[in-house]
């Protein structure tokens, strides 16, 4: 492209500009370990087309990346998906999946800076994975609802034994989603926002 000539840059697509009717925006991180469904998520309910940083994953990656539960997975977030919803004609999400693989978890940081609430998403298949993620959350002091993801041939449990088993206070929402759905991704950041307003309301942090 010839800068000094007539062509110009093309601008952002109709379709990913911002409305002109937003007038707040949030970032909302959504988090969980290797493989529990953040780029899906990110992707089913982004209303713009989202950025993605998937690799392919390479035999490198044998004995140093978990990948119990997810054996077809071929690719893997190496920095963080991106994506944007708007909840209102007025209030925007920016969503920012961060990767799973705990060699790039020292990314985190940067991503929960600014971060108005989480998503941890959950499989059940490897819960012990979600007591790092949470910590990580809580000491940053970002609140977070808990969404677990419902895979095909993960076990099912009640979730006030999921509750129990991840050590979740009373407050704290948990509920069954399937990422790739749209509509249940939504809900389960429409349950964060409403959890973010009742902390709000009452002057406390999770």
């Amino acid at each position: 492209m010839d800068f000094n000539g007539s062509d110009t840059i093309p601008g952002p697509r109709a379709e990913d500009q911002l409305p002109h009717t937003a007038q707040a925006a949030a970032k909302i991180v959504i988090v969980g370990g290797f493989g529990v469904g953040k780029t899906t998520m990110v992707g089913s309910v982004s209303e713009i087309t989202p950025l993605t940083t998937e690799e392919t994953m390479t035999q490198a990656g044998i004995g140093v990346d978990d990948n119990f539960g997810s054996a077809s997975k071929t690719a893997t977030t190496v920095a963080m998906d991106f994506g944007r919803i708007s909840i209102t004609e007025q209030l925007v999400l920016y969503l920012f999946g961060t990767p799973g693989q705990q060699r790039f978890w020292f990314l985190w940081n940067g991503l929960f800076e600014g971060a108005l609430g989480a998503v941890v998403l959950v499989d059940t298949r490897r819960l012990e994975v979600s007591f790092d993620v949470m910590g990580r959350l809580e000491e940053r002091g970002v609140p977070f609802v808990v969404a677990v993801n419902s895979f095909p041939d993960a076990p099912r449990y009640a979730l006030d034994e999921l509750r129990t088993a991840l050590d979740l206070t009373p407050d704290i929402p948990i509920m069954e989603c399937d990422a790739r759905r749209r509509a249940s991704s939504r809900d389960v950041l429409m349950t964060l926002m409403r959890f973010l307003h009742s902390l709000a309301m009452t002057g406390s942090r999770a």
